[in-house]
């Protein structure tokens, strides 16, 4: 089944977009990350966004797109070049959810900006937390791509695909093995979930190497280095409510990399079962949304 049509654009800058999935209530502005497109959270059958659009939220989303002249932005250039306008044009401050890099990049606009609330699904802040074999390899992997990335102005898709890959081997060639023993749903399903993992543009210059230098090698967030807007990122320091979603089985963004801050919701679901898998809703949505309630009322 391919994926849905672009919702309308309230708003757009520098090739991203800010798409209204409709809702009525407080505006819920949910950050993807810049790697893969974010259909994963509006996947037909099983979409978060159309969800929480029928919650008491007016639901956005900051569609990154593809801009070719985005080569020189780092990670937090595209934060404080895109994110904190966009969020700016909004009448009212936000709620903000952010999913994996998407979180990490949603806890500096939360700084930055008033919102209401911050929820993080799955998100990185303290990158030792992925461990010396991890971090060596995608070390390595920097090492032989970056010069035909600086060459090309991006990092291609194809190599961030085997850096994930290099994250968890095993699981990628035990979800294939799975496959030959599924029905035709769950195929169908898989098919529908690798086409977006091996979707999307490929990664501007500057944030793959502000991502693979500066966080995995250097640990920079967790090291209370990272600077956006000439600010240093301090998530303990946010004066908003926090909810941070992490999953102990998670090997892509391991629970170890979390910022650990505000109250905690534990899961023991991968990194994409947790958002799309068959108990995504009663274990994430209907939490995440009651949580909201809680801090964030409608009213």
């Amino acid at each position: 089944m391919p994926p849905p049509e672009p919702m309308p654009a309230l708003a757009e800058r520098h090739g991203a977009a800010l798409r209204d999935y409709g809702g009525a209530g407080p505006n819920l502005l949910v950050i993807p990350s810049l790697i893969n497109p974010p259909t994963v959270l509006d996947l037909p059958g099983k979409s978060l966004l159309r969800w929480l659009a029928a919650q008491g939220r007016r639901v956005l989303l900051l569609d990154w797109g593809e801009a070719p002249g985005r080569r020189h932005l780092p990670v937090a250039g595209h934060i404080e070049e895109i994110a904190l306008p966009l969020i700016r044009e909004l009448r009212s401050p936000p709620d903000l959810a952010g999913y994996c890099l998407g979180g990490t990049m949603a806890m500096a606009a939360a700084q930055l900006v008033e919102a209401r609330s911050l929820s993080l699904i799955a998100t990185p802040w303290h990158f030792s937390g992925f461990g010396e074999a991890q971090r060596a390899d995608l070390a390595a992997l920097w090492t032989q791509a970056a010069p035909l990335a600086e060459q090309l102005g991006v990092l291609p898709m194809e190599v961030l695909q085997s850096a994930f890959w290099s994250l968890d081997p095993e699981r990628t060639v035990g979800k294939y093995e799975q496959l030959a023993e599924a029905d035709d749903e769950t195929a169908a399903a898989f098919v529908q979930l690798e086409d977006w993992a091996n979707d999307g543009p490929p990664l501007p210059y500057a944030a793959a190497r502000e991502l693979l230098e500066g966080f995995f090698a250097a640990d920079l967030p967790g090291q209370g280095g990272w600077a956006v807007a000439r600010q240093m990122i301090d998530p303990a320091a946010l004066p908003c409510p926090v909810l941070d979603i992490v999953s102990t089985t998670d090997r892509i963004v391991p629970a170890a990399s979390s910022a650990n801050i505000g109250e905690r919701l534990e899961l023991n679901r991968g990194h994409v079962g947790m958002v799309v898998g068959s108990k995504a809703e009663a274990e994430l949505w209907q939490p995440l949304a009651a949580w909201l309630s809680r801090v964030s009322p409608t009213c």
